[in-house]
């Protein structure tokens, strides 16, 4: 493996992570929510997620794990390690109280209320919002760096996808913060920091799971990607874009996505 592959790899992972920063500043933006703009950006993550995710991330995964163990025992593997990767996610935002999910985004009007109980409830929100998207980051970004050292045009794509997906929970953190203490730096830096998770995965990819890298653990660990991926579409951006009551806004996002990273993809090819 030589070293300008690996920091390639470490520089799209850390890219996709600090996208949550960019989401942060725009926020900073708004005077009031735009619903048209959240729905369809919302829709616009989730299609780029899911269409990623079926189309290259778990036939990836599955060539790898067939070429390891065979077609019929590699395949059964596959499927059990991409719906083992939607319950690990699904545990986890089981965990995560609801109103504090990166996902239960409220409209910024709603946010700043000044009583002082509201205020703490928001801080409450944001801190749970940014531990929650760091937890989500984690496995995204060790799947950015191991997707990249064994494909670059495939680390590329799912760097960008995780990037745009990264963008609304950069705002997820960053507005109830801001207007619980009236910081935007503050409010900036915990949304940053929440990103630095996914290059703090690959490194732990990089140092701990790189000299026991197989075509093997390389499978099982896309399929789980691709299960947390559709998940985190399907339970969360979908259902959040449509709450904002902008339904064909988020589909046509939802498709614009698709097919943004259709193209992106052919034209690694």
């Amino acid at each position: 493996m030589d070293t300008t592959t690996i920091l390639i790899a470490f520089g799209l992972t850390i890219f996709a992570g600090l996208s949550t920063g960019i989401g942060s500043a725009l926020a900073f933006f708004a005077k009031q929510t735009n619903t048209k703009f959240l729905s369809a950006s919302l829709g616009f993550s989730a299609g780029v997620m899911i269409y990623v995710s079926f189309v290259e991330i778990i036939v990836k995964a599955r060539d790898s794990m067939i070429a390891s163990m065979g077609e019929v025992l590699g395949s059964w593997l596959t499927v059990i390690a991409f719906f083992g990767g939607i319950l690990v996610i699904g545990i986890i935002d089981k965990i995560v109280p609801s109103f504090e999910n990166p996902h239960e985004i409220r409209r910024v009007e709603e946010m700043a209320d000044k009583e002082a109980v509201k205020k703490q409830k928001l801080l409450r929100m944001g801190l749970f919002s940014a531990l929650a998207i760091a937890i989500h980051n984690f496995p995204e970004g060790l799947a950015t760096f191991t997707a990249a050292l064994t494909d670059p045009s495939l680390g590329v794509a799912i760097a960008v996808a995780i990037a745009i997906h990264n963008i609304p929970e950069g705002i997820a953190v960053s507005v109830p913060i801001y207007y619980s203490t009236g910081s935007k730096r503050k409010a900036f830096c915990y949304s940053f920091l929440s990103g630095l998770a996914e290059p703090v995965g690959a490194l732990i990819g990089f140092l701990i799971l790189l000299p026991f890298m197989s075509p093997a653990v390389f499978g099982v660990l896309f399929a789980a990607v691709a299960g947390i991926m559709v998940f985190i579409s399907l339970d969360e951006l979908m259902p959040t874009a449509r709450e904002y009551g902008e339904h064909h806004l988020s589909i046509y996002g939802l498709v614009l996505g698709m097919v943004v990273m259709a193209v992106s993809l052919l034209l690694f090819l």
